[in-house]
């Protein structure tokens, strides 16, 4: 099959690897349809995490069950399923209160919890951006979708990663109806927190970053945009709050937020959301943070190497505010979201702006990770589902949206790229 691989810093390639296949009476085997970059595959691609060479990436996956193990009873062949980052037993400790993102069976090392698709220090699991991919647990990891799976892919396959991660850092910041809130970072997560906090009903919800593509998103989804290039956010929200700060916040950069001029200071965010949230106010920390970065004495310094960032602590305590940390348990979440995008509530796809074939994912990696603009979300079709050969496919997906609604075509924010060239007489 193929797979796309890690092969050192900034160097991924697309190549024939072992087939996936069962290896455990409860696993079940996945054909990947819809694959996505995600950001955190982006410190693995620069060389910033023991990530090993030789290892597909992948841990936004999405696709139709082609294979069940002897013990699976749920799931079956032909099932379409959307599958949690986190690789869980859904039987250890943590499984059982529901902390699946830390799982103790499924992460081999005995001194560590937690276990995820293609990811660094998260077990030895492959990635989904290759054509299959084995599936421990299915009964307990797929999440079966409805009929319209195949038409919504570029919704459904959110809820492997990004939008419940959104989602629970607006859990672990306590946003509520009407709470004002700050997200820092404009990147896919933190659209989704941002867009998480307007469906839990936030008065306002701002997005601080200097990506001015990212940034526009944002503020089509109703977010009031801050361009740290030309604002202080803690300024801004402060001005707008009688001096008080915002209810809540989310940081959602993690330990290579840098500057606009590019220098990177792992304490830029979490200082500036110390700053920006009042007294006694909530922060959700999903950005990535690790315990050692192999870039970060060169970066930033020793210390950061070390995962040891000077956070303003004195602040903190001062203001009596929460902190919030960790990757999101996918699980208690992903339900109740699918079923958000089944009535129509939710469509996280806005995000989407390329669509491209597996064979194009070390384009696509090069261009996600120079920020390059319009480069906000890329998803890979490792089974075809991808018109990026023609020119028609050459316009994004919020390209072919912009036009669709500008002609009076309904249904548009349901459609994937080909339905909408279809619908475009392209």
């Amino acid at each position: 099959m193929k797979a796309a691989v890690y092969e050192g810093p900034r160097t991924v390639t697309v190549k024939d690897v072992p087939d996936a296949k069962i290896e455990h009476p409860c696993d079940i085997l996945v054909k990947i349809t819809t694959t996505n970059i995600c950001g955190s595959d982006l410190h693995m691609y620069e060389g910033r995490t023991s990530f090993e060479t030789g290892r597909t990436l992948g841990h936004e996956n999405l696709g139709q069950v082609v294979e069940v193990g002897k013990a699976v009873s749920k799931v079956q062949v032909g099932d379409w399923v959307v599958l949690p980052f986190n690789i869980a037993c859904g039987f250890c400790k943590q499984c059982e209160q529901g902390l699946t993102n830390y799982c103790l069976t499924m992460q081999p090392k005995p001194d560590m919890a937690g276990a995820a698709y293609g990811f660094a220090e998260m077990g030895p699991y492959q990635g989904g951006q290759a054509e299959l991919l084995r599936v421990p647990y299915g009964d307990f990891n797929a999440l079966r979708l409805g009929e319209d799976a195949a038409e919504r892919q570029l919704d459904y396959v959110m809820l492997a990663d990004i939008f419940p991660t959104g989602y629970h850092a607006t859990e672990m910041a306590g946003v509520k109806p009407g709470d004002q809130t700050i997200v820092y970072g404009a990147g896919p997560v933190g659209l989704m927190a941002a867009y998480s906090a307007i469906l839990k009903g936030a008065g306002r919800v701002w997005v601080a970053d200097h990506q001015p593509d990212r940034l526009r998103l944002a503020e089509e989804i109703g977010a009031i945009a801050i361009n740290t290039a030309e604002q202080d956010p803690a300024e801004v929200v402060k001005d707008a709050t009688l001096g008080l700060g915002a209810d809540n916040g989310c940081e959602c950069v993690g330990y290579q937020a840098h500057d606009p001029q590019g220098e990177e200071d792992a304490t830029l965010t979490m200082n500036g959301l110390i700053d920006s949230v009042r007294f006694t106010g909530g922060i959700g920390v999903v950005g990535v943070f690790l315990p050692e970065d192999p870039g970060g004495a060169e970066a930033q310094g020793e210390l950061e190497a070390q995962g040891k960032v000077p956070l303003d602590f004195g602040m903190l305590w001062f203001k009596g505010q929460r902190i919030g940390t960790g990757q999101a348990p996918v699980k208690r979440y992903n339900r109740a979201l699918r079923d958000l995008i089944v009535s129509g509530r939710a469509e996280p796809s806005f995000l989407v702006s390329h669509e491209l074939g597996l064979d194009e994912a070390p384009s696509a990696y090069e261009h996600f990770d120079n920020r390059d603009d319009g480069w906000t979300k890329v998803v890979l079709h490792p089974n075809g589902n991808s018109r990026s050969t023609n020119g028609s496919s050459r316009h994004t997906l919020q390209e072919l949206r912009q036009e669709a609604k500008a002609q009076g075509i309904e249904g548009r924010s349901h459609m994937n790229k080909q339905q909408l060239e279809r619908a475009l007489k392209r």
